[in-house]
């Protein structure tokens, strides 16, 4: 028998629709929320190197080498000009201080010299010259003044002559008068001689005091005009060893040219560059140990040089008790500098990842070897096989220490085996 089927209404066919669509929706939120949505990138394990994280005692060192240099080197400057007339050592030659090494000539400095003996004659025969006319000048005063002395000697007497036979009246007033004036015309002049003797022998000693001032000064410098030709013979100033010689038979050197050099080899000094990023540690007496024929000899820093070029700077190292043996001048040494003490830390292997990441961050491979991820870590101190981990790793961690140049800004890589 037939039954009516009645129609669903439309209230719940709404409902239904709803919770289909609440279903979707919540579906997804979820995918949003919780699905990786990092940036991937597929690195095959045979490119990469993976390293563990360790705990282990940090030795606070850098490794560098240093290269053997004299402990002095002095430089042979041409003091003089000249040409190039013999050479009597060459490189390699051992000396003591004033051997001759080379001579120079120089026929202007013959010609200046001559010209400069000529001035000094000229200078003693005047200043002779003038002492011969000071003295002839002064024998001439004296004669006058002698003269003129006795003159007035004799006109005073016939002075008071007068003026005795002028109370008698023996005497006219006018004969007193002149006998008077010829006495006081005659003392003044030989007041005025005097005086002009007195200048005249002031000005003629000031003269000569300076003509002879004059030529001992032409005689000093004479005298460094000769020793100008002293230099033209190129000696050792010190015991060492001839390192250079530039010059040639016949050349010119002009003055302040460099002819050569010679090495102290009483001992030695080690140049070593050092990456900058040590600069602010470097101090002057911090001691380092350089190995040569499986023995360690300790060396200090005596001169640190502040330039830095290509990333590096440079500093002087001297050996404290004793000399390596058989040491020879352009030899490397291989040096291990302690720029603090060792204690235990967590050690992170050296890698190419810090070129790029600056030890700022670090890919962390998952405990299931399958992926890596970036995370953010501190990095303190470093020497040549480890950095010093201050955050962000623990120790037993994986990570990849080779350099991250082809991963771009990807946030994880999926590593995959051959």
């Amino acid at each position: 028998m037939d039954r009516t089927i009645e129609k669903k209404s439309w209230i719940r066919r709404k409902i239904g629709y709803l919770t289909i669509g609440l279903v979707l929706a919540i579906l997804i939120i979820y995918q949003l929320a919780f699905s990786d949505r990092s940036t991937k990138l597929n690195v095959k394990d045979e490119n990469i190197t993976i390293e563990t994280v360790q705990q282990d005692l940090f030795q606070d060192y850098i490794a560098s080498i240093g290269n053997v240099e004299p402990i002095q080197t002095i430089y042979l400057d041409a003091t003089e000009g000249g040409r190039v007339e013999e050479i009597y050592l060459r490189e390699g030659t051992m000396l003591k201080q004033g051997d001759l090494i080379l001579k120079l000539s120089n026929d202007n400095l013959l010609l200046e010299i001559s010209n400069n003996e000529t001035e000094v004659a000229r200078a003693v025969n005047d200043l002779k010259q003038m002492r011969v006319n000071l003295e002839n000048q002064r024998i001439n005063n004296k004669n006058q003044l002698v003269d003129l002395y006795y003159d007035l000697l004799k006109l005073h007497r016939l002075y008071n002559y007068d003026l005795e036979l002028s109370k008698n009246n023996h005497v006219s007033k006018e004969q007193l008068t002149l006998s008077k004036e010829n006495f006081q015309r005659n003392k003044e002049h030989y007041d005025l001689l005097l005086e002009k003797s007195v200048q005249d022998s002031i000005f003629m000693k000031t003269r000569v005091i300076s003509s002879e001032e004059s030529v001992e000064s032409m005689q000093r410098n004479l005298q460094i005009i000769r020793g100008r030709l002293g230099k033209l013979m190129i000696k050792s100033p010190v015991n060492g060893e001839l390192a250079t010689l530039r010059p040639e038979i016949g050349e010119v050197i002009n003055y302040g040219n460099r002819i050569g050099t010679i090495n102290i080899l009483d001992s030695y000094k080690l140049r070593v560059e050092i990456d900058e990023y040590f600069i602010s540690r470097i101090t002057r007496k911090l001691i380092g140990n350089c190995e040569l024929n499986g023995k360690d000899y300790k060396a200090s820093i005596s001169k640190i040089y502040p330039e830095v070029k290509g990333g590096k700077f440079a500093v002087d190292m001297v050996f404290e008790d004793t000399i390596p043996q058989g040491i020879r001048i352009g030899q490397t040494l291989r040096i291990k500098l302690e720029l603090g003490e060792s204690k235990n830390g967590i050690l992170l292997p050296r890698g190419g990842f810090y070129q790029s990441t600056g030890g700022t961050w670090i890919f962390v491979v998952d405990p299931t070897g399958k992926f890596a991820t970036r995370r953010n870590i501190k990095i303190g101190r470093q020497n040549p096989k480890y950095y010093e981990v201050l955050d962000g790793l623990k120790v037993g961690e994986k990570v990849i220490t080779s350099g991250y140049e082809t991963f771009g800004t990807v946030e994880k890589l999926i590593l995959k085996s051959n």
